[in-house]
């Protein structure tokens, strides 16, 4: 999923937004019922329109226990990258991913 959101802490992040790309892998229980695929859109969409975001944690983090609230989502893996990172040297992006898993 790609988003143009307001992320990260330096001055010019907090007012220009800029593309947020998110992977969002999911597995369900063996007895849960067919999971629609735009409810996991609909938690990615939520968590990323509380911004401003400080960090790629945060937002990895909040979409990952939205998944987790769906009852038919056992374990979600998110990985979250930020294509534009301004460093003295070349970087494709950054990454961060998070993994959680339902007791």
């Amino acid at each position: 999923m790609r988003f143009h959101v307001r992320i990260g802490i330096l001055a010019h992040e907090r007012v220009h937004p800029q593309p947020l790309e998110v992977d969002l892998a999911v597995t369900r229980p063996d007895e849960a019922p067919v999971l629609d695929y735009r409810a996991l859109y609909e938690v990615t969409s939520n968590a990323v329109a509380l911004e401003p975001i400080d960090y790629l944690e945060q937002v990895a983090t909040a979409i990952a226990d939205g998944a987790l609230a769906l009852s038919q989502v056992r374990h979600a893996r998110v990985a979250v990258r930020k294509p534009h990172v301004m460093l003295d040297g070349p970087l494709s992006y950054a990454e961060i991913v998070v993994e959680r898993t339902r007791d």
